[in-house]
């Protein structure tokens, strides 16, 4: 049998459950030791132990860059790219030396449009996570070449849980929804914080996915959306500075 590569998934699952940092621990351990999470295990390894590519190896690197109680801003991606060496754990971001992908490229030029900040040779976002963005996707893996084909496995609930927490905080956040798919988490976070009379004022934006098929389109263009602005003056406001360069 060919090896996987580099970048695939080559561990059990529940193994890389107790990589998840302390601060985090608490929500994953919930959902793992729950029947949805023990079934999204065991299907994940099978599928595994059948042959199949599984992106990526670093299932959690989002909450392992970004810290629970520094949250600043969260913006919520789909599911893992699916193409070799692409995938690395955080939502829109690529490995360095990878080509950039179309929608990358459109968050590029709307960070270049409206802060003025020039844009790197890669597409590496963990300088953000490591600053406080929670690069979070809605499902943590998928098989090679098949987009979308570990959506409804159950990592929905995970993902789910860790946004509720994280919109229940005392601590403020700004959300990014980019797309509809993200949209659809509008109510969650709502119902998060109203549920939590100590929840911190969230600032939530939405606009059009940053893909190319819907970027300039209305009703809410992504590109001129001036979301990092936004967040960024959300936060001056508050006393903390926001830093969205990647150089």
């Amino acid at each position: 049998m060919t090896s996987p590569p580099s970048e695939a998934l080559t561990q059990p699952l529940s193994g890389l459950f107790d990589t998840v940092p302390a601060d985090w621990r608490k929500i994953t351990e919930a959902f793992r030791a729950g029947p949805l999470g023990q079934a999204l295990i065991s299907r994940v390894d099978a599928a595994c132990h059948q042959g199949a590519t599984i992106y990526p190896a670093d299932v959690f690197a989002a909450l392992r860059h970004t810290r629970r109680d520094q949250v600043k801003v969260v913006i919520l991606g789909q599911d893992p790219y699916h193409g070799p060496g692409q995938a690395h754990g955080l939502a829109f971001s690529v490995r360095p030396g990878q080509a950039i992908p179309p929608s990358l490229r459109n968050i590029r030029k709307e960070l270049s449009r409206d802060l003025g900040l020039p844009a790197p040779a890669h597409g590496c976002l963990q300088a953000w996570a490591e600053r406080g963005v929670l690069l979070l996707n809605t499902v943590l893996t998928v098989e090679a070449a098949r987009a979308a084909s570990h959506a409804g496995w159950g990592w929905e609930a995970l993902t789910d849980a860790l946004i509720t927490a994280v919109a229940a905080a005392s601590h403020p956040t700004v959300f990014l929804l980019w797309g509809a798919h993200a949209q659809r988490k509008l109510a969650l976070i709502e119902q998060a914080a109203l549920q939590h009379p100590d929840a911190g004022e969230h600032l939530i934006l939405q606009a059009n996915h940053p893909s190319p098929l819907s970027a300039t389109r209305g009703p809410a263009p992504f590109i001129g959306c001036g979301h990092f602005g936004q967040a960024q003056a959300y936060w001056a406001a508050r006393g903390h500075q926001l830093d969205w360069s990647l150089n």
